[in-house]
């Protein structure tokens, strides 16, 4: 059983009057009743979102009493951006990866790990659409998600032009681009943007971006997987900023 999982009603509204952070919040579809509005109330105060399944999809997570609710608390303590940016060591120059659309665990823990590796002062994951951080993710990334701040947003679009407006380049890695990823400056702050593993970028976030890089490829396959593509766009950074 997921000893992160929490369901009934009032074990998952007192987690939420306690301030645990949740991963994931699903509710029962057309669920009804006082005690049901209440936790729905509770959570738009406290801007919680979930998300209306079928009682098939709570079945299988528990086989408990979950009352038509299970929620899955995080397996880490997110920050808020700001944590992120006071965080930066004042002789350093701020590179923060950002999560458009990607949804495996495993690709996310080992762009953490690389991150990590990378000295990276935070990663950046849309509340929609990514992958939960769970013990998988926390796996895969040998423990870099422990380790690196993780802040997750409503719109990733929104935070990375916040980001350009503090002075930070935003980058696309993406290969579709004519312009390879040696061609650009990591030497000023830089916001890594990695998309999806099927669909890439999306056009919203890719119009939004100031560069858009592709990685050189020599061999018969179009694309690296986008957990391999983020270490060598990360190490890109390092490199010119270890020759600067």
């Amino acid at each position: 059983m997921d000893n992160n999982l929490i369901f009934g009603i009032r074990p998952v509204a007192e987690a939420i009057e306690a301030g645990r952070q949740l991963e994931r919040l699903y509710i029962r579809k057309g669920a009804e009743g006082r005690l049901m509005q209440e936790l729905k109330d509770l959570c738009m105060r406290h801007r919680i979102r979930y998300q209306e399944v079928p009682v098939e999809k709570l079945d299988r997570l528990t086989r408990g009493n979950h009352q038509g609710v299970v929620a899955q608390t995080a397996s880490i303590a997110y920050v808020e951006l700001t944590d992120i940016l006071e965080r930066v060591p004042e002789d350093e120059t701020p590179l923060i990866v950002a999560f458009d659309g990607v949804t495996d665990v495993r690709n996310f823990g080992a762009i953490a790990r690389s991150a990590e590796c990378a000295g990276a002062h935070g990663l950046l994951a849309p509340l929609k659409n990514a992958a939960p951080v769970n013990a998988e993710a926390i796996r895969a990334s040998a423990g870099a998600l422990t380790t690196i701040p993780v802040c997750r947003v409503g719109s990733i679009r929104m935070t990375l032009a916040q980001l350009q407006q503090q002075g930070f380049q935003v980058v696309a890695a993406t290969e579709k681009s004519r312009k390879l990823l040696y061609d650009a400056d990591f030497r000023c702050p830089t916001v890594l943007v990695m998309g999806s593993e099927e669909r890439g970028i999306s056009n919203e976030v890719l119009k939004l971006c100031d560069e858009q890089l592709a990685i050189p490829m020599i061999g018969h396959i179009e694309s690296l997987n986008v957990s391999a593509a983020a270490a060598v766009m990360l190490f890109e950074a390092v490199r010119q900023r270890i020759g600067d």
